[in-house]
């Protein structure tokens, strides 16, 4: 297992995939390889689901018992809080422990191809020959909430490919950055010093997510008056008996100085979840976010082909936002 290729041979894929009953086929010949491990065929079933490739459901359909094994891991936090670097630093952790590591990395989507502006695979290119390691750069496509309708299933396969550790770094779009927590079993929260980012989060709701929380550029000037923000709006929160507490860890990424404790709490957190049954819960609410998350774009595809005479029923009051879903609703059933 290595690093996504950045061709994975999809032109095949894409004529086969204009051929009726051929899906089941093509998912029984991919089967194989992707069980192996094989880089190419892991990469080809990840653009298979990214684009709605009906091979890729078939395909995840039938590696859907064997999921549930990997670690979900989310990063979130400000643009510019070093979460890239954060998500370098927790590889080489993980790897020096013997850990094998698949990242999903949330990038601005390109208002004109559609695809990842930024290419987190050009920051983290040290991992590229690592076979421990796979990264994967996916675009928002819109999805205001930071992960696209297709990443949960993206990281089903990733689970399903057998790695131990499956990190969803987002792309850092403020208040809707709440999403991540229906798609992780445990959420890492990014602050740093000199970005008001502590008030932030205390505004965005994001302390309610958060299940570590961690003040990273800990050596800047401002540090600790985020901790201590952060501390006291824990504190003002409701806890239960025998709940966890999320701790404050403090990291210079770029140095890696605070990554191994950042690991630990992570450990500990995972330990808590599994000993208390969230564990499974947080699993069946990562596929309740799936469903939902493709009924939206199932529900938005409906809507963009017929925009233009929906705005203006609308507008001349002929129908009501309402209606135009229930009837889109009702064309697909």
């Amino acid at each position: 297992m290595s690093a996504d290729p950045v061709s994975t041979d999809l032109a095949p894929a894409r004529q086969e995939s204009a051929v009726p009953g051929l899906s089941v086929e093509r998912a029984e010949r991919l089967l194989p390889p992707f069980l192996a491990g094989e880089v190419r065929a892991v990469a080809r079933a990840l653009s298979w689901v990214e684009r709605g490739d009906p091979a890729g459901a078939e395909l995840l359909k039938r590696l859907r018992p064997s999921t549930g094994k990997a670690r979900v891991v989310g990063l979130t936090g400000s643009p510019g809080s070093g979460k890239s670097t954060l998500s370098d630093a927790l590889i080489g952790a993980w790897r020096e422990a013997g850990v094998s590591v698949a990242v999903v990395a949330v990038d601005p989507t390109s208002p004109y191809s559609g695809g990842a502006i930024l290419g987190d695979r050009i920051r983290m290119l040290r991992w590229y020959q690592d076979h421990g390691v796979f990264i994967r750069s996916m675009a928002t496509r819109g999805h205001l909430g930071g992960l696209a309708a297709a990443t949960l299933r993206v990281v089903a396969l990733l689970d399903a490919a057998g790695y131990q550790r499956v990190l969803i770094e987002t792309v850092g779009v403020g208040q809707s950055e709440v999403d991540v927590a229906e798609a992780a079993d445990s959420t890492v929260v990014v602050l740093t010093p000199g970005q008001g980012d502590a008030v932030q989060a205390l505004k965005a709701g994001i302390m309610e997510i958060g299940d570590v929380f961690c003040v990273n550029k800990a050596d800047l000037p401002g540090a600790d008056r985020v901790r201590r923000e952060v501390r006291a709006a824990l504190e003002l929160a409701p806890s239960l008996a025998g709940a966890w507490r999320p701790p404050i860890v403090s990291t210079v990424a770029s140095t890696g100085q605070g990554v191994a404790d950042l690991v630990e709490r992570l450990d500990r957190h995972h330990a808590h979840i599994s000993q208390s049954g969230e564990l499974g819960a947080a699993r069946r609410r990562r596929v309740r976010a799936e469903v939902l998350a493709a009924l939206a774009t199932t529900l938005r595809g409906a809507l963009e082909r017929r925009q233009e005479q929906a705005i203006d029923e609308i507008l001349s009051g002929r129908s009501t936002p309402a209606e135009i879903v229930a009837r889109l609703w009702n064309e697909r059933s």
